[in-house]
Formats: C-alpha cells, sequence, structure tokens
C-alpha cells in the first residue's frame, strides 16, 4: 500500500507505506485583500481530497491508514472535541479501507456548525463515547481501548488531529512539495508560514520538512487549542520524534529540530478551544467576500494573527508570508 510520494522519492527504500487520499500538489497564490499591508500568499489545502473532503486530516490518514494496517490494527481509537473534523475524516476514510473507528469525545461551545458536525458523527457509523471534559475522557481511556478488542487485535490510540509521528509525515510531505513550487517559480521562498496549531502534527512535520527541503522559512503557529501544552518545545519534540521514525525506517540524514526552529502563540485562542473570537468571525466574513470558504475556530485565528503582527513591518513575522488554509469540509 505504497504510492509514489516525495518522501519515498528522496529515499527509495523507505519502509513507510502510503495510500492516496487526495490530489496534490494543492495550489499557491498571492492574497490580495485579505490582510492589508503583507505580502500574503496561500497554500490551499482544501483543496487536497476527493471532492468530499479535504484539508490537512487527509494529508495525516495517508500515512496512518497503511501503518494501521502493517500493525495487524482493525480499530482506529481516536478523540476530539463534539465538533471534530478529525474524528470524522478518521471515521470515513477508515471505514472505507476496513477500519473500525472508536471515538472518546469532549464537550466544547456548541454553535450550529457543532450541532451539525455531531450530527455526522452519528452517522459515520464510528462507535461514539462522550464526556464532560477531558480528564474524564483520559479515564477512562483504557476501559475503551479494552472493550474494543477484537479477536487479539488491539486497537490503535491516535492522540487528537491525527498527531503523532506517523501523521506528521503528511506535512513533512507537504513541505516538500512546497519546495519544488518555489524552485518552479510558483511562489516566492516564503520567510514565514503561519498555520492554525490544534494538535501539532502539522505544524511539526513542516517544521522538520523545510528545513530537509533546505528552505529557511519558519513556521508561526497559532495555538487554537488550550485542552494540552502546544508551546515550541512540545511542537519540537514531536518532530524530532518524526525523523526518528524516519530513520528507523530507513531515511538519513536527518535535521535536529529545536524549539527556536520555531515560533507558537496563544494570543488568539480566545476563552477555550472552539469557542470563535470576534476578530475570528471578521476574518471569515472577509474571506467569504473574496470567495474563501473558512471557520472561525482555527483558520479565522490564524488570519487573525497575521493581521495583527502586520508582518509588512513586523520583525516577528517576516513577509513574504504563506497561510496555510488547513480547512477541509467542502
Amino acid at each position: 500500500m505504497t504510492t509514489a510520494t516525495l518522501l519515498h522519492q528522496r529515499w527509495p527504500g523507505l519502509d513507510l507505506g502510503h495510500v492516496a487520499l487526495g490530489t496534490g500538489p494543492t495550489p499557491v497564490r498571492r492574497l490580495d485583500g485579505l490582510v492589508d499591508g503583507v505580502d500574503l500568499w496561500i497554500k490551499d489545502e482544501s483543496r487536497f481530497g476527493d471532492g468530499a473532503w479535504a484539508g490537512n486530516k487527509v494529508r495525516k490518514l495517508e500515512w496512518i491508514i497503511p501503518e494501521a494496517k502493517r500493525r495487524g490494527a482493525r480499530t482506529l481509537f481516536t478523540v476530539g472535541g463534539i465538533g471534530t473534523h478529525w474524528g470524522l475524516a478518521c471515521a470515513l476514510y477508515g471505514k472505507e479501507h476496513g477500519l473500525r473507528t472508536v471515538l472518546g469525545l469532549v464537550d466544547q461551545p456548541v454553535d450550529d456548525h457543532v450541532r451539525e458536525q455531531l450530527a455526522r458523527l452519528e452517522a459515520s457509523g464510528a462507535k461514539l463515547h462522550r464526556y464532560p471534559n477531558a480528564r474524564q475522557l483520559r479515564l477512562a481511556a483504557p476501559w475503551l481501548i479494552a472493550s474494543n478488542i477484537r479477536g487479539g487485535s488491539v486497537p490503535w490510540y491516535l492522540p487528537a488531529g491525527g498527531s503523532n509521528p506517523v501523521g506528521s509525515l503528511g506535512y513533512v510531505e507537504t513541505a516538500l512539495e512546497l519546495a519544488a513550487q518555489v524552485a518552479a517559480g510558483e511562489l516566492p521562498e516564503p520567510r514565514s508560514l503561519v498555520t492554525a496549531i490544534g494538535s501539532g502534527g502539522t505544524a511539526a512535520g513542516l517544521t522538520l520538512g523545510l528545513r530537509l527541503a533546505g528552505l529557511s522559512t519558519r513556521v508561526y503557529g497559532v495555538v487554537v487549542n488550550d485542552a494540552f501544552a502546544l508551546d515550541a518545545p512540545v511542537i519540537a519534540r514531536l518532530a524530532d520524534r518524526t525523523a526518528e521514525l524516519l530513520r528507523d525506517r530507513g531515511a538519513e540524514d536527518l535535521p535536529l529540530i529545536g524549539q527556536s526552529d520555531l515560533t507558537t502563540s496563544d494570543a488568539w485562542l480566545g476563552s477555550t478551544y472552539g469557542d470563535p473570537t470576534p476578530a475570528s468571525v471578521a476574518m471569515v466574513a472577509k474571506a467569504a467576500g473574496l470567495g474563501l470558504e473558512l471557520e472561525p475556530v482555527y483558520t479565522g485565528k490564524a488570519l487573525a494573527a497575521i493581521a495583527d503582527l502586520n508582518a509588512g513591518s513586523s520583525s516577528d513575522l517576516p513577509g513574504p508570508v504563506l497561510w496555510l488554509n488547513t480547512h477541509g469540509p467542502r
């Protein structure tokens, strides 16, 4: 279950499976009219997918699904909020590839979108278990795993967002894809790459992949989840664990990643995970006027950060700035 990837081209003997769920490279273009005073570009991950789903969740599942088969897993056990896009993608793509999905869900602020998403989860075929907070879910997790063993096969636990070293490979691959687009003259080499951080795998993969590709682009992660630590040391450790996985499976000459290799900030989080801010809602509305369908919990907050940092004059976020649009459902 291995398809051609830039990682396999770099290391032909790489012992990691990959299944194509989307179509890349995702397009890049200048994004005018959204943030004043910023040389802003977009890499549009909403265009990665099979027409019904896209975004960074699919990139991760391209590596997770074959690894689950390699491990002999029949069931994926993962967690998220009651409006989790990751959980729904996991359920839908897992089912297509013969894998059951068990979801541990934590309550979050409820709006119409969350209600609609919860209805999709209930219709997905996944087995849902709902808890009022993350602590109670953690206490229940051993029981959830033990009660879903099938034929001696233990469920494979995937952290929120699929942000383990296997899932992070999706954004190592994306960084190599971006480097090829820079080399082809499709965009200038960005000095800053801004992405929302909901679980860490996207930022970790990008940080490692950009160094592998020889780009000097710096990741700026806008933290949108307060359920667990997602600061620069945590993301750097995940990037290094991803590099270690690559070494174990046949890759060579991988860089060491430290907390100084990226920047993270929770200044645009708002009151809690899943709660829009006035600035994020305003950015979603402004983007809609340009034909971009976004949401206020991840992508809206990342854009609000770019606007506030004013990359045209700030040394904290120098341009050109590349914004990663990770919004997936269509």
